[in-house]
Parts: structure tokens; C-alpha cells; sequence
């Protein structure tokens, strides 16, 4: 099936590893133009060289935080720069500080908002006029099945991801008729390095293993194992696409049937 991205133009952020890197390498298998970002110099022009020499695709990395109120911008600027225009964008970040309401401050609670929901915020409302050039706009934003069903531990998470859905929903309803898609992936439980540090952490606090937790964490899904990266790139480069063109405002589960509700 042809997706319809060849020589589209994209940014993917927090994409120097995990979920963004593998979306980021779809697209690029896929013919897009990429944009990657990390944190980390470094980490974003070697993601961008490992994308270059598995595809042949034009890819170029962008260091920046995108917890920072400046750098959005800058990155939107940079890939337009780069590609003369931008057509997806893929908002995406890491993860904020677990812990229970006794053990968060105040810093920790902003920090996570500046990271899980005004990234998001300031991306979209910066790539808004490229996107409105593009015949085949298009956002994701990543957030996670905590949206519609809790994770022990993780109050900052579940608490403002759930505000980028929100935000997702009220766009797409809002941007529709410019031709601008809006949706979002909840990922479940995917074996990424920040999953990792999750389970290590919970094994120390549980006193076992991280394999163990690993065991335990994957019996709650149905199909009774964790996701590759791989697994949600196709879900996501899927739903940027012009084949998802009458495709809007869906929170979409990849989650292996974590969550459980009907809805």
C-alpha cells in the first residue's frame, strides 16, 4: 500500500531513540524528508546519519529541549529551513518524574507540564502557518494509554497527558475544515530505554528484578507481551499519512489490550 509520504516534509521530536526514531525511520523508508531531534547534539545528527545510511532519505538533526519555551520554534524553523516547508508533524517527548503526591513538588509538576503538554502546545501553534501551506497536513502527538487507564506511579504522567488529549480532540474539531488532522497514539508498554529505567526503578522499590516487574507488567495486556518500537511507528506513520485522509480527533490505543474499558 502506498502511504503518500514520499517527499513529504516531517519533524519528529525526541526521535534520537525509541518510539520517535523508529517513526522517524518509517517515514524515511517511506521516501519523507526527516527532521529528528534530541536533547543532545551529538544523539540528533548521529540518528539523523544512521536514518541516511538505511534509506537514502534526506534526514537532519536539531538538538533542543522541547520543555523549553524557545525551542519549539526554533526547531519548526529549522526544518522549514531544511525543507522548504513542513507537512507532519509528530510531537513527542519523554517522560516526566514518577512518584506519589506526597513526593512531588511544585518544580516537578511544572517541569512535567512543560514537557507533556506545552511541547505539544508550542510545536502546533509554531508549524500552524507552514502547516496551512501543506495539502496534506498532519499532527500526532504521542502520549499514552495512562490517558484512559492510570499507571501506578506515574501521577505527573496520567494527570497531563490526558490534557494533550484534550488538546488533540479540541484542535482537530477546531483546524478540521483547514485540512488539518490532529490525532494521537497511546502507546502501551513498549520496549524503549525509558521503559527500562521503569522497570529497573520499580524493581528496586519492589525489591526484585526489572525482568520480573517486565513479567508481571505484560501479563495485564492481552496479548501478553510488550510492543517493539517498530510496532508503533507503523500505527503512526500510518495515521500522518494522506491513506488516513478522512482520519481526525482519534486517541488510538497501541497497547497490546492493556486498557480495558470499552472505550
Amino acid at each position: 500500500m502506498d502511504l503518500g509520504v514520499k517527499n513529504k516534509r516531517a519533524l519528529v521530536t525526541s526521535s534520537s531513540r525509541g518510539l520517535g526514531y523508529a517513526a522517524a525511520l518509517l517515514l524515511a523508508k517511506e521516501g519523507c524528508r526527516v527532521a529528528v531531534n534530541s536533547r543532545d547534539e551529538a544523539n540528533a545528527k548521529q540518528a539523523a546519519e544512521n536514518i541516511k545510511k538505511e534509506t537514502d532519505a534526506q534526514a537532519e538533526g536539531f538538538a533542543g529541549d522541547v520543555s523549553l519555551p524557545d525551542v519549539p520554534e526554533k526547531l519548526i524553523q529549522k526544518t522549514v529551513d531544511a525543507f522548504g516547508g513542513l507537512d507532519i508533524l509528530i510531537t513527542n517527548a519523554g517522560g516526566p518524574k514518577s512518584g506519589s503526591i506526597d513526593s512531588l513538588d511544585d518544580a516537578a509538576w511544572q517541569k512535567g507540564i512543560d514537557l507533556c503538554l506545552m511541547s505539544h502546545v508550542r510545536l502546533i501553534k509554531s508549524a500552524l502557518p507552514h502547516l496551512r501551506k501543506s495539502d496534506s497536513a498532519s499532527v500526532l502527538t504521542v502520549t499514552s494509554y495512562s490517558v484512559k487507564q492510570p499507571i501506578p506511579n506515574l501521577l505527573i504522567s496520567n494527570s497531563v497527558r490526558a490534557a494533550t488529549a484534550g488538546l488533540t480532540k479540541s484542535l482537530a474539531l477546531e483546524l478540521g475544515k483547514e485540512g488539518i488532522r490532529l490525532n494521537s497514539i497511546l502507546p502501551g508498554w513498549t520496549e524503549t530505554e525509558r521503559v527500562e529505567e521503569l522497570m529497573k526503578a520499580r524493581g528496586e522499590k519492589n525489591q526484585t528484578s526489572p525482568s520480573e516487574e517486565k513479567r508481571m507488567q505484560v501479563e495485564s495486556t492481552a496479548l501478553g507481551r510488550m510492543a517493539s518500537p517498530e510496532e508503533f511507528a507503523n500505527a503512526a506513520v500510518f495515521l500522518v499519512s494522506p491513506a488516513a485522509s478522512y482520519i481526525t480527533g482519534v486517541l488510538l490505543n497501541v497497547d497490546g489490550g492493556i486498557i480495558q474499558g470499552t472505550f
